[in-house]
């Protein structure tokens, strides 16, 4: 029977990390923002890769080619900008995203043993995109994170040689992966035409980095 237990390590700004077996403390990376608590104990699992658009927000706005509606509530000396809007409808959980290889090391003994984990890669993640987000990467990371009080980045950059020690229980094996958090929310782009009024709805979901960090878990 397989048996899983899984924790979430994320590494904070000053948290100085020791690492076994070398004369050098590895720093661990800080993020910006970066995170106010140091571990989660409920870790996210991964989206459905095969419905994201990795790179799917842009800062180019493409506006819609037919007539703005018509509304006989608006003064014809009022005016707007004509741009994208973004408005948030739902919050969800964190999913971290992966940069580099996943990393695993058994522990055989009858004892507690450390394991210890290093970043090989260095890799960008930005926002990913299930639907279309026609509004600026920009605008959507502002928006939500005024609606839901929460620091996001619109990419974040996870860096090799990152370092971590933790501890893998006897006849266990541990996991790690290295990478950037990305929280998903769903929403819409609408464009405001000039006289103000609003076009078509285009429902997204998102995934927009958050944070850097370990995803770290056991099997046995």
């Amino acid at each position: 029977m397989r048996i899983s237990r899984e924790a979430s390590l994320l590494v904070g700004p000053t948290l100085v990390i020791a690492v076994l077996g070398t004369t050098n403390p590895a720093f661990a990376e800080a993020p910006t923002p970066a995170p106010t608590e140091a571990v989660e104990t409920a870790p996210p699992a991964a989206p459905e890769e095969g419905d994201l658009v990795e790179g799917g927000a842009g800062e180019v706005e493409t506006p819609p080619t037919e007539a703005p509606p018509k509304d006989p509530q608006v003064p014809p000396r009022e005016a707007c900008e004509p741009h994208y809007l973004w408005e948030s409808t739902a919050k969800h959980k964190k999913y971290h995203k992966g940069v580099g290889p996943t990393q695993s090391n058994y522990n055989g003994t009858s004892r507690t043993a450390k394991s210890e984990f290093t970043s090989e890669v260095t890799g960008e993640v930005g926002i990913a995109v299930s639907g279309t987000l026609k509004a600026k990467a920009g605008v959507a990371v502002a928006e939500i994170e005024q609606e839901y009080s929460v620091q996001l980045s619109v990419k974040l950059t996870a860096k090799m040689g990152n370092k971590i020690t933790v501890d893998t229980p006897s006849k266990y094996t541990t996991n790690a992966k290295y990478g950037v958090y990305r929280l998903k929310t769903d929403g819409y782009s609408q464009w405001v035409y000039a006289n103000c009024t609003k076009g078509v709805k285009h429902p997204a979901t998102l995934y927009t980095p958050t944070r850097i960090g370990w995803y770290i878990w056991e099997t046995h």
